[in-house]
């Protein structure tokens, strides 16, 4: 029985969905878990758990700048594992080239900020969740402006986009989180 921290960054509700995924899944499996937005806990206060997931929106490529404090208040050597998720509102990197020449340019320094966090305060990283988040309309506007300008591929693109976080990407996040608590397992 582990306790618990899923916490959390969102300003337009996708990295919530996909937190609460977390958060059921982790709670169907027994363990005293609680959930919190990231204006809610503080640095100092993860060491109260055993696990915790902290979650952030992407904002300019990189992790919000909120829960980018709370990963650079952390004391080096935190009893607590670390499991970092986010959503963001380009493609996936699993896609074609154009799409992982867009996630690696807009989406990859979350993964890689919660890996060097982890790497200088020397946290057991457990590993790092992302999906797509449908962006809000002043982020759709600064896409189809500056990052997906051809029209085909505009309406491609957001037709596709709004529709997340869907069901399959709730139901990948909740294996996530059956992945990370079997590392805690071990």
């Amino acid at each position: 029985m582990l306790k618990v921290l899923v916490s959390y960054f969102t300003q337009t509700g996708n990295t919530e969905k996909v937190a609460e995924a977390i958060y059921e899944e982790v709670l169907s499996k027994g363990h005293e878990v609680h959930l919190k937005k990231v204006n809610e806990i503080t640095a100092d206060s993860l060491d109260a758990y055993e696990l915790v997931f902290l979650g952030s929106a992407c904002h300019s490529s990189d992790l919000a700048r909120p829960v980018k404090r709370i990963l650079e208040g952390i004391a080096k050597l935190p009893r607590f594992k670390l499991a970092g998720f986010a959503t963001h509102a380009t493609y996936t990197p699993e896609g074609g080239r154009r799409e992982q020449e867009l996630y690696e340019r807009w989406a990859s320094t979350c993964v890689k900020s919660f890996e060097k966090a982890s790497e200088e305060k020397q946290i057991d990283f457990l590993g790092y969740f992302g999906c797509q988040g449908a962006p809000s309309p002043p982020i759709e506007e600064f896409i189809r402006n500056t990052i997906i300008i051809d029209e085909e591929e505009w309406r491609a693109y957001i037709a596709e986009v709004r529709k997340h976080p869907t069901e399959k990407d709730l139901q990948k996040a909740r294996e996530f989180a059956q992945e990370v608590l079997a590392k805690c397992q071990v």
